[in-house]
């Protein structure tokens, strides 16, 4: 329990976000009942909303997509959501699972790909992550800190490439890169789902999860970046490269500026530790990062779906202007780092109705804390947990040394 105290605490989440609804029954115990019913509030409650804002009916959906990770019940959740809502029989449908808090950049890859193929269609992304199967009961701190990182979150997305849609459209496509790096043993085993040694399952986090990150990222901005930043760059890169290559120069390998192609960045808020060092590699500056460290804070990390509260941050604040590219960064198991390049078809009013943080979006952005202090409210409770366990420990050595 403390340290998983201590692990929320410096985790950047506030205490404002939301957990599955079993959590809060006296019998924490997962089941095939209670994962449904935190499903249907979460895909339905998106898929509610996405209906109402834009006047679409079930029956023009072309192409339905989930995400969801660690749950994937039968019938599949699309066709709950084909069953929920009377949708076509023709209707073709996709799920997508055991792909992480990266999923949702497969589901648009994999929407884009279909709408390039298929005239005059309408596919439906709905996205969430199942908290009530992924839960951890043991003891083994590499399986806790999903626990303290992962909260309950969903989004809906409608993508078309009818004409008549792209003028009450906010967003273009221009770009999406998918890298996976599965074929090495430390990328394959750095996020894992497995049974402890009490046959606990649950999802670890290894050491490594950053390193991997690291080189899953650089790969993918050599896809990105050709095709996104201004020559002054490219030549900057290129004329670095030639220097350590071929002149044997003891050089850095040079970082782009990113801020000179994208104008807004939304990176996946997976934890306090992978935005900081994600925001130190791409030298983004602190309003850059804001959009992933208000959502870790506001949210939690909300796997696939995070990335669009982070868009939804930059709604909030009126940041979306005509004509700027927003640069969407996703990382999950396998190890996958998947990337999106939107551009804003025109200026992003606010939405009051539908917006996630228009009821909180007055006191943001605000302060993370780095550790915790003497001023911290659970300092003390910290200390007294601390003192208890060492009297535990030596109770037990005492103990050991008699017997």
């Amino acid at each position: 329990m403390l340290f998983q105290l201590k692990v929320l605490l410096k985790s950047g989440l506030g205490e404002e976000t939301y957990g599955a609804p079993f959590l809060f029954k006296d019998d924490k115990r997962p089941t095939i009942a209670g994962s449904i019913e935190e499903m249907e509030l979460m895909l339905f409650g998106a898929m509610d909303q996405l209906l109402a804002k834009t006047d679409l009916r079930p029956s023009d959906i072309d192409v339905l997509i989930v995400n969801v990770s660690m749950f994937y019940p039968n019938p599949s959740l699309s066709a709950h959501l084909v069953h929920r809502y009377r949708m076509r029989d023709d209707i073709r449908t996709f799920n997508i699972s055991g792909m992480g808090c990266a999923a949702g950049m497969i589901a648009v890859d994999l929407a884009s790909r279909i709408l390039r193929v298929h005239r005059n269609q309408i596919v439906v992304v709905v996205g969430s992550e199942n908290l009530t199967f992924g839960w951890y009961a043991g003891q083994d701190k590499s399986m806790l800190v999903p626990n303290c990182l992962f909260r309950n979150g969903s989004y809906a997305l409608l993508l078309s490439n009818r004409r008549q849609d792209r003028a009450r459209s906010k967003f273009e496509l221009v770009q999406s890169v998918r890298v996976t790096t599965g074929a090495s043993d430390a990328s394959y085993n750095v996020i894992f789902t497995r049974e402890d040694d009490e046959g606990n399952v649950g999802t670890s986090l290894s050491v490594k999860l950053l390193d991997v990150a690291s080189k899953a990222i650089t790969l993918n901005l050599q896809q990105l970046v050709p095709y996104n930043m201004p020559f002054s760059e490219l030549t900057k890169v290129g004329l670095n490269y030639i220097s350590r290559r071929f002149l044997k120069k003891e050089l850095k390998a040079y970082t782009p500026d990113f801020r000179k192609a994208f104008d807004h960045f939304c990176l996946h808020p997976g934890g306090k530790a992978v935005v900081d060092g994600v925001g130190r590699s791409l030298r983004l500056s602190d309003y850059d990062m804001e959009p992933a460290r208000m959502t870790l804070h506001r949210f939690g990390n909300t796997s696939s779906s995070g990335l669009w509260y982070g868009m939804a941050y930059c709604e909030a604040k009126g940041r979306l202007r005509k004509g700027n590219k927003v640069w969407q960064l996703a990382l999950g198991s396998g190890f996958k780092c998947n990337s999106a390049v939107w551009k804003v078809l025109r200026d992003v009013k606010p939405d009051a109705v539908f917006n996630p943080w228009m009821d909180c979006i007055h006191r943001y952005p605000v302060e993370i804390m780095d550790r915790i202090t003497p001023s911290h409210r659970y300092y003390n409770t910290i200390k007294e947990a601390e003192a208890l366990i060492r009297l535990e420990e030596e109770a037990e050595e005492q103990r050991l040394v008699k017997a």
